[in-house]
C-alpha cells in the first residue's frame, strides 16, 4: 500500500505548521480538504468533539456541548486540524444551538460535497433543560438522501451517539 506524498497533500497546509493562528471569529476559511484514497468505498468518518463552544446571541454567555461529525466523504476529506480551528472559531460567536450545528454542517457540506453528513449538537444544560439539536443530508437522487430521511426520523436508535443524562 502507498502512502500518501507531498504532492498529495498541497492543500493541508496547517498539519505540521508551529506558527498556527487561532481566530476568535467564525471562520469557514480556515477549513482544509484531502482526497479520499477510498472513493469506491462509502464508510463513515467520525469526530466527537467534547469542547466546543459559542456565545448565546442574547446574553453572551458560553454555552458547551459535544458535537458528533458523521460523513461518508466522496472525493473530498475534511482535514482534523482545520476541523478543529473551525470549530474553535465559534468560540465568540453568537448563535443559537440550533443554528451552530446547521452552519456547521451547511459549512462541511459546501467544503466536501459528501454522500451524506449529520452533525448532532450535545448542549450542556442551562437552566434545567438541555438543548440536542440534530440535523443531516444526502445527496440527492441517491440512496445517501433515503438514508438521511430514514436517519432524521429514527436517529435515537443510534446509541454510539447517545449520552444518558
Amino acid at each position: 500500500m502507498a502512502g500518501r506524498k507531498d504532492e498529495d497533500l498541497t492543500d493541508v497546509t496547517l498539519l505540521g505548521n508551529q506558527g498556527t493562528t487561532y481566530s476568535f471569529d467564525y471562520n469557514p476559511d480556515v477549513l482544509e480538504t484531502f482526497e479520499n484514497q477510498h472513493p469506491n468505498r462509502d464508510y463513515f468518518v467520525k469526530f466527537n468533539c467534547p469542547e466546543f463552544t459559542t456565545l448565546c446571541p442574547k446574553t453572551g454567555q458560553p454555552d458547551f456541548a459535544t458535537l458528533y461529525i458523521s460523513y461518508i466523504p466522496d472525493i473530498k476529506m475534511v482535514e482534523s486540524k482545520s476541523l478543529k480551528l473551525y470549530l474553535f472559531s465559534f468560540r465568540n460567536h453568537g448563535g443559537f444551538h440550533e443554528d451552530a450545528v446547521n452552519v456547521i454542517m451547511n459549512d462541511l457540506i459546501e467544503l466536501m460535497d459528501p454522500r451524506y453528513i449529520e452533525v448532532w449538537g450535545k448542549f450542556t444544560p442551562r437552566g434545567g433543560i438541555s438543548i440536542d439539536p440534530y440535523c443531516n443530508y444526502g445527496k440527492p437522487n441517491t440512496k445517501f438522501e433515503r438514508m438521511a430521511e430514514n436517519r432524521l426520523m429514527n436517529h435515537d436508535m443510534y446509541p454510539e451517539t447517545i449520552d444518558n443524562r
